[in-house]
């Protein structure tokens, strides 16, 4: 059963990252919560992917800086904001027709940009 559960471990923090890795490019996808469940995942499971996971060169100092409280760098703050209206813009303007979808999304672009915002800001030389 300790195998099961391992390998089980190992394909849910193997999904959560490459989902979290697509939410890098789509905005609406929440990358680091899924980050965080990848290495929850991992350090139960398996030991060389979380040190893979948390010394890995694009995002494991995202991890370890939100795991130790100390914050989100500004600059991945902005373009993460960017990119969610950016993206929403296009689609309320271009491709939804019906107002209340529009109104959702605009709803749910609101929610990222105030959960972004209210994340402690990473100081530079902490």
């Amino acid at each position: 059963m300790d195998y099961f559960k391992k390998t089980l471990l190992v394909i849910v923090g193997s999904l959560s990252l490459a989902i979290g890795i697509i939410g890098i490019v789509l905005p609406l996808i929440p990358t680091t919560p899924l980050l965080l469940l990848a290495a929850a995942c991992y350090i139960r499971s398996s030991k060389k992917l979380y040190n893979w996971l948390i010394t890995n060169k694009y995002f494991g100092s995202y991890i370890e800086n939100y795991r130790s409280g100390k914050g989100i760098p500004l600059k991945a703050k902005i373009i993460s904001i960017l990119l969610i209206w950016i993206s929403m813009s296009y689609t309320v303007i271009f491709v939804i027709p019906l107002l209340a979808v529009k109104l959702l999304l605009l709803a749910v672009a609101g929610y990222f940009t105030w959960f972004i915002l209210k994340q402690k800001t990473l100081q530079k030389g902490v």
